[in-house]
């Protein structure tokens, strides 16, 4: 099959994921929590199990954390998703540098490549910059990355450390939405804003920072 043959594939396949879980699963943060809770003492390691896999299976990796907020509380639930999100970029990072950086590049597409460049120079400084700041997706960091040279401890702790904002802001927001507390959903959206808000004010001087470095890499 050809390329564009391949791409209306996963098209229609993306497609009717999202059409299946709108019509049929609902797959909202209430129903993912109420499904890991149904296993009992192996709800934990079900969730942690469905994060890691998650950069292969096209959920939102939101709704998850929102989920694990509501099923195990802000603390708990943002280790959890911590370990789940840290593994699946693991493997994604694996994936990514089995496949080969040629093979990696085609699917990442013009945007994923320079992020590779730039990727290749302080490697566990920009992913550490790029998991504070959502510039790029959090899975294209992770292809971009295993296809780049940077090694997997460096790629691990700069993931590690720079999700733990965002993934506390996401799990107390998740646990509060199930909460009785105007004061706790309140201090929940307000910590998710400053964490989110803050990042973005210094979107456009990381940008710049980023694309500085990309031609300093470009540069004979």
């Amino acid at each position: 099959m050809k390329r564009w043959g391949w791409i209306i594939v996963v098209l229609i396949l993306i497609a009717g994921l999202i059409v299946l879980n709108q019509t049929v699963l609902d797959l909202s943060p209430e129903v993912i929590r109420n499904w890991i809770l149904s296993v009992g003492m192996l709800a934990p390691l079900l969730y942690v199990l469905l994060y890691s896999a998650r950069p292969f299976i096209l959920f939102p990796a939101s709704v998850l954390s929102l989920a694990g907020g509501l099923a195990f509380g802000p603390v708990y639930g943002t280790l959890l998703t911590m370990t789940g999100a840290t593994a699946g970029a693991i493997l994604a990072f694996i994936f990514a540098k089995k496949a080969g950086a040629k093979r990696v590049e085609e699917k990442l597409g013009e945007r994923g490549k320079k992020l590779q460049d730039q990727l290749e120079h302080n490697g566990f400084f920009i992913v550490l910059l790029l998991r504070l700041v959502p510039l790029f997706n959090f899975d294209l960091i992770s292809y971009a990355a295993g296809a780049s040279k940077i090694r997997l401890l460096p790629f691990t702790l700069a993931t590690l450390i720079g999700i733990i904002p965002g993934t506390f802001a996401y799990t107390f927001l998740g646990f509060s939405t199930g909460s009785d507390s105007a004061g706790t959903i309140v201090l929940a959206v307000s910590i998710f804003a400053v964490i989110f808000i803050i990042p973005m004010l210094f979107r456009k001087k990381i940008k710049a920072y980023l694309q500085g470095r990309s031609n300093e890499g470009e540069a004979p």
